[in-house]
């Protein structure tokens, strides 16, 4: 696996971005990001961030961005459309993805990659949830809620992931890592970032039982 040059399965959270640490320390060449986006091509589909903070990231991360919008109903067609475009141009060998242990989503992952022939590292695999947020916590990694389900509310939105707010989480019942969709974060600072970057957060909204709140870069 080692010097295997990868692209990530970028969402802009923290389990990607956790997951990206691990395979460089497994020895793999960071070489692209790969986010899907909702159909007008504005915010990412599954945790509402904006593009314009999503290029940030890869901006401070040195690795280009490789963005499609998509409907649910395309998103595999098209997933895989970039991937094998990702592949072609980047030489890519393997694709890495944040999940833990929700087995549909590997076997999702693995039968894309399969598609274009590359393979799909999982470093975050059956690892304990709540040994690994606590390990991105305290690999320095900032992480701000920026969406959640109603059983969290729209109070968890815009909060710093620290120790504190994971222990109010397990309280609630709601998983530690948020792996079966209970929230979603924005990282806006990581070991893997060459300088921290800047967002302004603003109204909070309900959309389909679901919360989200806007979010701005700032210079």
């Amino acid at each position: 696996m080692t010097s295997k040059k990868f692209v990530t399965s970028w969402s802009g959270g923290k389990d990607s971005c956790y997951a990206s640490m691990q395979a460089l320390r497994l020895g793999m060449k960071p070489t692209a990001l790969l986010n899907v986006l909702n159909e007008n091509g504005r915010i990412s589909r599954s945790h509402a961030i904006p593009k314009g903070v999503l290029e940030k990231q890869s901006e401070v991360m040195g690795v280009p961005l490789i963005t499609v919008a998509a409907s649910w109903q395309d998103y595999e067609r098209l997933f895989i459309q970039t991937l094998q475009n990702v592949k072609d141009t980047y030489q890519i060998e393997a694709a890495v993805f944040g999940d833990i242990d929700l087995q549909e989503h590997r076997d999702w992952e693995e039968k894309v990659c399969n598609r274009v022939g590359i393979e799909a590292v999982l470093p975050l695999w059956k690892q304990s949830r709540e040994e690994l947020v606590a390990a991105m916590i305290a690999s320095g990694m900032e992480a701000y809620i920026v969406s959640c389900n109603e059983v969290m509310g729209p109070a968890f939105l815009g909060r710093l992931l620290d120790t504190s707010l994971v222990k109010e989480l397990i309280t609630l019942g709601v998983d530690a890592c948020g792996e079966n969709g209970e929230y979603h974060t924005l990282v806006v600072n990581a070991p893997i970032f060459k300088k921290r970057i800047r967002v302004a957060f603003g109204e909070k909204r309900v959309h389909e039982r679901y919360c989200f709140i806007d979010m701005e870069l700032q210079p």
